[in-house]
């Protein structure tokens, strides 16, 4: 027997969850875009291979930002006879196809050339050029992604919610953030990394640091891509809602009346604000269906009232059936 299912709420469809996430996104768009016409001119001015890189690397998270809001856009479709649990999960799709991006256009580029470029520093081709326009345009670039990161911080301190910031990263359902978040720290060690490469090669007229900073901000790049990707798989194959979630749920359903046994509970995040819960308990032998029907029913308002994100409760009276065959056995 299970408790009626409610249908996910409006307000926490992902693509409001997160509490303007997607403005975050869009804020990190327009900078990027920005960002990335200007260092293409720089790097054809000054002829900077970290600067090229770090072209690309705007370019690229430029398109990731229009991946993360297709995602947003695409999760809060209602759902429908083939998909009766809804599209929750594009939002984790998306973010993990952004930190492909990432490793592939940004980092393994970005190493690529500044290779390229160590081994080939002594010829005319790779020669810098003027160093006054990548100034120019790393100075301006900075200055945007703080602004970016400013705002993708004000979101995350929402999200922390007065938790640790491990806490936050480890128990976070919502890569949109966290994924524009570490974008931009990424971006501006980059800028900082490349402005230090253009700056050492006039100062030494030797182009090999110009390539080393390239291949640093590659190395970089892939270390943030690794640690999203991680993430967005985990999410992908199925997570389940933090500890101390799990733990209120439990202390619920032991307060709840006629609630004899905990066999199991077990959830899954099909969103960042779409949980599904089942649970399987021991109820009093005496009820009559009516009652237990009612508890039932007083027991999901109650998960639901302590935990909204719980959009759908799937409720099984029985018994542990793995004890008793291990017994009997």
């Amino acid at each position: 027997m299970t408790a009626p299912e409610a249908a996910p709420r409006a307000t926490d469809s992902p693509a409001t969850a997160g509490h303007g996430g997607a403005r975050v996104v869009i804020v990190a768009l327009a900078v990027n875009l920005l960002i990335a016409i200007g260092k293409f001119v720089a790097a054809g001015l000054s002829r900077s291979t970290a600067m090229l890189a770090e072209a690309c690397h705007s370019l690229a998270d430029s398109a990731n930002q229009i991946f993360l809001l297709l995602g947003l856009r695409l999760s809060a479709r209602p759902p429908d006879e083939k998909h009766p649990f809804g599209y929750g999960p594009e939002t984790y799709f998306w973010a993990f196809i952004v930190a492909l991006c990432i490793f592939a256009v940004g980092g393994a580029f970005s190493i690529y050339e500044g290779i390229h470029k160590i081994l080939h520093a002594a010829t005319d081709e790779h020669a810098m050029g003027s160093a006054t326009s990548a100034y120019v345009v790393l100075g301006t670039s900075i200055a945007l992604e703080c602004y970016s990161l400013a705002v993708a911080l004000r979101e995350f301190r929402h999200l922390r919610g007065g938790r640790g910031v491990r806490t936050t990263l480890r128990e976070t359902r919502d890569p949109t953030v966290l994924t524009v978040l570490f974008e931009d720290l990424a971006a501006l060690f980059g800028l900082v990394v490349a402005l230090g490469g253009v700056v050492l090669s006039h100062l030494t007229d030797n182009p090999v640091w110009d390539g080393a900073a390239s291949v640093v901000v590659g190395l970089a790049l892939v270390a943030v891509a690794f640690v999203l990707g991680r993430d967005a798989k985990g999410l992908l194959i199925g997570r389940g809602v933090p500890e101390r979630e799990r733990l209120r749920m439990e202390e619920i359903v032991r307060a709840a009346p006629d609630v004899v046994r905990v066999v199991h509970i077990r959830t899954i995040h099909l969103g960042p604000r779409d949980v599904m819960a089942g649970l399987k308990l021991t109820f009093n032998p005496s009820l009559d269906v009516h009652t237990l029907e009612q508890r039932i029913n007083q027991l999901e308002a109650a998960l639901r009232a302590a935990l909204p994100q719980l959009t759908r409760i799937y409720v099984e009276p029985g018994f542990d059936e793995h004890t008793v065959r291990r017994e009997a056995g």
